[in-house]
């Protein structure tokens, strides 16, 4: 989902990437373009710098933070953001969870993957410790374009590189039979995998690189 430059929408348009070049598909959504088959009547063209990209998924209808592979969590689905989102939570200190999202498509099937950071705040009691801010992004990638089942991620903030690390052997459609198994999954479900480590006191820019996905840039305030 992607806007041009200087002229902010806040739903965004659903777009390809397409090399250096960004192409307008006529799909309101990401969920109406996975429902439709993934074919949309193409638009306009955009240079790939003349956009900002926004969440992917706006409103998903659930959330679902898997702790490993046969237990989850439900998350907060109106906290969660996309990229250029500036974090504010319910403490000083803020701590960053890496993550790797599927999103659901199709006939329940996974559609695409994502960068995911989950942040909490230090010090705040469970639940509320993280129930502010799930920054989504910073687009979505096909299943045939992740390299593979283990994706590198890395964290970078104040400078430097705080944690690099690979998000390693989760069987994504046992998680996809396990979050459908007595209830029904909609496009733009989200099912994030097992946090790739934790980052603890982020302030500033911080980015979350994903590789085959992107970088997800955001700011704490």
């Amino acid at each position: 989902m992607f806007h041009p430059n200087g002229r902010p929408l806040e739903r965004g348009w659903v777009g390809r990437v397409d090399g250096d070049r960004v192409v307008h598909l006529a799909a309101q959504t990401l969920q109406s373009f996975f429902l439709g088959g993934g074919g949309a009547r193409e638009h306009a063209e955009y240079a790939l710098g003349a956009v900002t990209f926004v969440v992917p998924v706006l409103h998903p209808p659930t959330v679902r933070l898997f702790d490993g592979q046969e237990t989850f969590a439900f998350a907060n689905a109106a906290a969660v953001t996309g990229p250029g989102a500036t974090i504010a939570g319910p403490a000083r200190t803020l701590d960053l969870l890496p993550r790797v999202a599927a999103v659901i498509g199709a006939d329940e099937q996974i559609g695409g993957f994502a960068a995911l950071a989950e942040w909490r705040a230090a010090g705040v009691p469970a639940p509320k410790d993280r129930d502010f801010a799930l920054v989504l992004g910073p687009f979505v990638v096909t299943p045939d374009e992740l390299p593979g089942a283990d994706v590198e991620l890395s964290v970078r903030a104040g400078g430097g590189e705080r944690l690099r690390t690979v998000s390693a052997g989760f069987d994504w459609e046992a998680a996809r039979v396990l979050a459908r198994a007595g209830t029904t999954l909609r496009p733009g479900d989200i099912l994030a995998g097992p946090a790739a480590g934790r980052v603890e006191g982020l302030s500033g820019p911080v980015e979350l690189e994903a590789a085959g996905i992107g970088v997800l840039r955001q700011t704490v305030a």
